[in-house]
């Protein structure tokens, strides 16, 4: 009779065990709910990113997903590969094909070593160059699609990487600048290929690095040999007081560029038509 109730003990003492270590593995998930940080297994991710268990294994096989975490036997996926699914979606209803889409995903998962948002957004300094004025977005990878209908391509996310108008954060683009992402757009929206816009902007970027060369060797030479001490604050009040007086001049010699290039352009375009209307034209441009 003894045995039988120190079986009967051991047992429960067992099961008790058992129960325990399954709350402290449930609870242990469930702290990792928190945003960035919640896990779960093959079903639970595929009813999340509204998919089933076989296309997951698809897309597992065509390495368009990273390999889950493993604990034993199970395997725990978490937010980023959520997010990577519903990206997978996205860019499905766009009309790109998987074999482009495994592409583009590479292309971005590399782009996370090119440069850091923290860089391109001149971030790591304490020294501030109040130039630049613009306003960094961020975009999931679906948004981008859809500001450039059809454009996004490998070649044309390796060009936007590296001449450094989008970094990669997390799962999402930043875009360097709204404006030059929105111009970029209608360009593009306007009947001008996208690669041709970033062989535009490589252009620009080289000419107007030039410019730039120009009012960095006027600061070197004749203003901070005047500033008397190095401190960040001090040096941050100086730049404040050339910015808007170097962005007034170059802003003027663009526009009078402009005018100069645009006009010789068009005389050129309109000169080849017939009856002498496009001199009338370009006369009519000018005024």
């Amino acid at each position: 009779m003894a045995s039988r109730k120190q079986q009967h003990r051991a047992d429960g003492q067992a099961h008790r065990r058992e129960t325990a270590a399954h709350q402290d593995e449930t609870a242990a998930h469930q702290d990792e709910s928190a945003p960035g940080k919640r896990e779960f297994r093959a079903h639970e991710l595929a009813e999340a990113a509204g998919i089933t268990t076989r296309t997951l294994r698809f897309y597992r096989e065509r390495k368009l997903l990273p390999p889950p975490r493993r604990e034993g036997r199970i395997a725990w996926y978490d937010e980023h590969h959520l997010a990577r699914l519903r990206s997978i979606t996205a860019l499905l209803a766009r009309g790109h094909t998987l074999g482009g889409i495994a592409d583009l995903l590479d292309a971005f998962e590399k782009g996370r070593d090119v440069r850091s948002a923290a860089e391109v957004m001149g971030l790591d300094s304490s020294v501030v160059t109040p130039f630049s004025e613009e306003t960094p977005v961020r975009l999931t990878p679906e948004e981008l699609a859809d500001y450039f209908k059809g454009e996004v391509t490998v070649d044309n996310l390796a060009a936007s990487l590296d001449l450094g108008y989008v970094a990669i954060d997390g799962d999402e683009f930043v875009h360097t600048s709204r404006r030059l992402l929105e111009g970029s757009a209608e360009l593009v929206a306007k009947g001008i290929p996208l690669a041709v816009v970033l062989e535009a902007g490589r252009e620009l970027r080289a000419q107007t690095d030039e410019i730039a060369a120009t009012f960095a060797r006027l600061l070197r030479s004749h203003l901070l040999p005047a500033q008397q001490s190095t401190d960040p604050a001090e040096l941050n009040t100086l730049l404040a007081r050339v910015a808007p007086v170097a962005k007034q001049i170059v802003e003027a010699e663009l526009g009078l560029a402009l005018d100069r290039r645009v006009r010789a352009e068009l005389e050129e375009w309109l000169a080849d038509r017939p009856d002498g209307e496009g001199l009338d034209a370009v006369d009519e441009v000018g005024d």
